[in-house]
């Protein structure tokens, strides 16, 4: 292994041990990495669907072990965004558009990174239509971007009071897990290629997702990582924006 590809290991292994800590699949971090490396838009998207599969699965089986995951929250927001996020995946997007969206989109994914998530009260569950709205929406633009949608659907769920930080994150991580799905089938109808040495990347990924969820679920703290990958996102905004 030469030594670009270790650096692209050891990048992508900490995105996904500090996405996975909370439920999600790092397919925003894996795409701001991509942009920093310069990669092809029709690469981007669909690695960081591969990559967002291999560590929601791990981070999803975590969080479910430690019995914090609410299926009642789930159902609606799959059904609407499944379908969706097929159907982003199909829309033609021209490179400058989609850099354009990407960087909005990590500009959200460092507010999730750094918002307080500690909730001091619930709020009663909201109706199915609103969350069946809520998913189609998530699912269109994560369809687009190439991610599953978590970093959308984590701040709505914690910020509206329906959820806690351990359900959101095991409600997160199953949602992004089949819209991740439902956007590698419309990627493959299109024809893609993947990242170059996607099997090592792939492995440390996977390592790292699995590091992170059992830290995640078991409540230990990750430290300031948080602030190290928020500078790595806004970095990767200013290069899609003025490229």
């Amino acid at each position: 292994m030469d030594e670009i590809l270790i650096l692209y290991a050891l990048c992508f292994f900490a995105v996904a041990l500090l996405y996975a800590s909370v439920g999600h699949g790092g397919a925003s971090g894996y795409l701001a990495l991509m942009a920093l490396f310069g990669f092809a838009p029709m690469v981007m998207k669909p690695t960081a669907l591969l990559l967002n599969l291999l560590v929601s699965f791990v981070a999803f089986l975590s969080f479910y072990k430690a019995q914090f995951f609410r299926p009642k929250l789930l159902w609606p927001l799959i059904f609407g965004s499944i379908p969706f996020s097929y159907l982003g995946a199909i829309i033609p997007l021209s490179d400058s558009w989609y850099k354009k969206m990407l960087a909005l989109i990590l500009l959200l994914s460092v507010f999730r990174l750094l918002m307080n998530q500690n909730n001091t009260s619930l709020k009663t569950e909201p109706k199915f239509w609103i969350l069946l709205v809520i998913g189609s929406g998530i699912g269109l633009l994560s369809g687009m971007i190439g991610m599953g949608g978590g970093i959308l659907l984590s701040p709505i769920l914690i910020l509206a009071g329906w959820a806690n930080q351990k359900e959101t994150a095991a409600i997160s991580a199953v949602f992004i897990f089949l819209n991740s799905i439902a956007g590698l089938v419309g990627q493959y109808q299109k024809g893609f290629e993947l990242a170059p040495g996607m099997l090592w990347i792939g492995i440390t990924v996977l390592a790292g997702g699995w590091l992170g969820a059992s830290i995640g679920a078991k409540k230990v703290p990750i430290g300031q990582m948080k602030w190290l990958l928020a500078t790595v996102l806004i970095m990767a905004v200013g290069k899609l924006f003025f490229t």
